[in-house]
């Protein structure tokens, strides 16, 4: 998956908590351990990699088969 540009981005607070961005809208917040675990993973990643992780620990973008799906029911 190939991301033109950075869509995704975060920004940590002292409490610890990290706050998720798209296109510079707030789409979730992590606290605890789901927080630090994100963190860590991020730490060391070149953007791209970086970029996906994020788009994956939102869960609401497409994973590029959902037309494969409808297809295949309306066969």
């Amino acid at each position: 998956m190939m991301m033109s540009e950075d869509t995704f981005s975060y920004q940590m607070t002292k409490s610890g908590k990290v706050f998720l961005f798209w296109n510079g809208k707030r789409i979730k917040i992590l606290d605890g351990s789901a927080a630090q675990k994100l963190l860590a993973k991020i730490e060391g990643l070149n953007e791209e990699d970086a970029q996906l992780l994020m788009a994956k620990e939102t869960g609401n973008f497409k994973r590029g088969n959902e037309r494969q799906g409808k297809d295949r029911l309306a066969k």
